[in-house]
């Protein structure tokens, strides 16, 4: 018979399992932007705290960098925005979105970038979004929220300059300095 402790730990470990898992799917499926000139980091940490960023996607413009966070939550659960706050059914997710937008601040501050150069996203496996995709505003700026269908669409239409590889390897080059390997 499993301890108390034993059963906590164990469903800790399947969670981030089934976490990596999403993960993983999202590198795969952001793998065809490199393509387009975008530079893809993935599982770095954020210095001096224990948050591991998902992925941070520098633009082929070298102006804009993309904090994206990556959740699995449940397959037959909408997610929407009930009284702005982003829920998955009737599970209040909004301090997941809430923590990405910190991320991405945090992230402008390391980098030495104004915060409106580096953008929050969620990525969600699983939930079907309603609408296709929300727009959650926190006290730290708007996130997209984003199916797994929606992201390369989103990213191909986002707002850029002209394509800058001098730029953009800088820019990454920052990323690669600052924003380290996450190391459990």
């Amino acid at each position: 018979m499993r301890t108390p402790h034993a059963r906590r730990a164990a469903s800790t470990a399947a969670r981030w399992a089934h976490g990596a898992e999403g993960e993983a799917h999202t590198a795969r499926l952001l793998t065809p932007l490199q393509t387009a000139g975008w530079h893809l980091r993935h599982d770095l940490a954020l210095p001096k705290s224990r948050v591991n960023l998902d992925h941070a996607l520098v633009s082929p413009c070298g102006t804009a960098l993309v904090v994206l966070d990556t959740k699995r939550w449940h397959r037959g659960k909408p997610t929407h925005l009930i009284g702005g706050r982003v829920h998955c059914g009737t599970d209040d997710r909004h301090g997941q979105v809430e923590a990405v937008a910190r991320y991405a601040q945090r992230v402008a501050t390391t980098l030495g970038l104004p915060v409106g150069q580096v953008a929050p996203l969620l990525v969600i496996h699983g939930s079907p979004i309603t609408g296709g995709r929300l727009e959650a505003h926190t006290p730290h700026g708007l996130v997209h929220v984003l199916g797994t269908d929606g992201l390369l669409p989103t990213l191909h239409a986002a707002p850029q300059g002209r394509p800058n590889a001098r730029a953009a390897g800088r820019l990454a080059a920052r990323v690669d300095q600052h924003l380290r390997p996450y190391q459990q």
